[in-house]
């Protein structure tokens, strides 16, 4: 069959530009078979002085069978396409048509799956953009009452550097509400990233500072049901060369950062230490990132499920949340936002606990 997605040869082939299996072939055919059969039954009544009822009798039979044979074929495939169509307008993405035909039915079969298929996709985009956000909103949520329960409690004065920092974590609420509601965006399964260059110490300070605020709140929260707190979990930073800079889209690695951190926390030992480390990458301005835990570690069998959405895990494994109420979206979370620079994030050889390596390309080398 010619490559046409019409079924059409081009001109020039055999056949005059018509398929030798589209349905014009098939119904030119029909006719005919059905005046051979007419001729043929006629010659032989000439021959035999067989009465010209039983010929035409005989005839129309013939070509009543034919046609319902050959209508079935025609039919048989659209019923099919209906019911799929039906499915696909009551949100039902995963039924597909079968494409065992080679004519114009079987190129609208193939149309309609790809149909199908790239409506299953751009749903599951949302719902995982959805998915991602709710996520997302607990942490810049959990700071933020972190900060005003210390100024209430009076732990913190309401000193300019406080207020500064609540503003940021409600600036960043307000960006993740915009990227909930701003779902068409999605319409080519395409979130456009906001690169900018910046200085990587300042801003991954700031990203562990945000996490240690977020502590008391959590704990709090964790509190009346019976979870685990872990205060005790100490936080370090590690950037080298001190004056290193990325571009890429802080709001983005601020999702990879602060998940990766929040993941390795919560399967630290008490008293234990996460490091986040920051070096240059290969390429001009390119980034390679580190978060290194003192946990149980995960196991190698299991290194290739950890950045599956929904995997939280067993309970000595540093791929999730096990038993902390977790939704099993963090790394899924790391890992989109990584892709979306044309990245890297894998789990890295360690002699000791979990090592999530993050590489992002430089400047020139991220996809458009």
């Amino acid at each position: 069959m010619s490559g046409d997605p019409a079924g059409r040869r081009s001109p020039g082939e055999p056949w005059g530009g018509v398929s030798p299996f589209s349905i014009k072939t098939k119904l030119g055919a029909l006719v005919v078979i059905a005046v051979l059969i007419t001729t043929g039954l006629m010659m032989i009544a000439m021959r035999t002085a067989t009465e010209l009822r039983f010929i035409t009798v005989f005839s129309m039979i013939a070509t009543l069978l034919i046609t319902q044979f050959v209508a079935h074929s025609l039919t048989a495939p659209l019923d099919d396409m209906n019911a799929v169509a039906k499915a696909i307008s009551h949100g039902d993405y995963t039924r597909r048509v079968r494409e065992n035909r080679r004519d114009e039915l079987g190129d609208l079969a193939q149309t309609i799956n790809r149909m199908a298929d790239d409506l299953e996709a751009q749903d599951r985009q949302r719902k995982e953009l959805v998915a991602n956000v709710s996520h997302e909103l607990r942490t810049p949520i959990a700071g933020l009452r972190a900060v005003l329960e210390n100024i209430v409690d009076g732990v913190t004065s309401a000193d300019p550097e406080t207020m500064r920092t609540a503003l940021k974590q409600t600036e960043r609420l307000g960006r993740l509400v915009e990227t909930l509601l701003d779902l068409s965006r999605l319409d080519n399964g395409v979130v456009p990233l906001r690169r900018r260059r910046f200085e990587v110490w300042p801003y991954l300070s700031g990203v562990l500072k945000e996490a240690n605020m977020a502590v008391p709140a959590r704990a709090g929260i964790a509190s009346g049901s019976g979870s685990h707190t872990r205060t005790d979990v100490h936080l370090h930073l590690d950037v080298s060369p001190p004056e290193l800079t990325a571009h890429a889209d802080p709001e983005r690695i601020h999702q990879v950062v602060a998940n990766l951190i929040d993941n390795a926390v919560k399967h630290s030992p008490p008293h234990g230490r996460v490091t986040v480390k920051a070096r240059r990458g290969q390429q001009p301005e390119s980034l390679e990132l580190e978060v290194l835990d003192e946990g149980p570690g995960i196991p190698r069998s299991e290194w290739h499920r950890v950045f599956e959405r929904f995997n939280r895990g067993g309970a000595g494994a540093s791929n999730g949340p096990a038993s902390d109420g977790g939704t099993g979206l963090g790394l899924a979370i790391a890992r989109w936002a990584v892709d979306l620079h044309g990245g890297g994030i894998g789990v890295a050889e360690s002699e000791r606990g979990c090592r999530i390596l993050v590489t992002l390309p430089g400047e020139t080398s991220v996809p458009s």
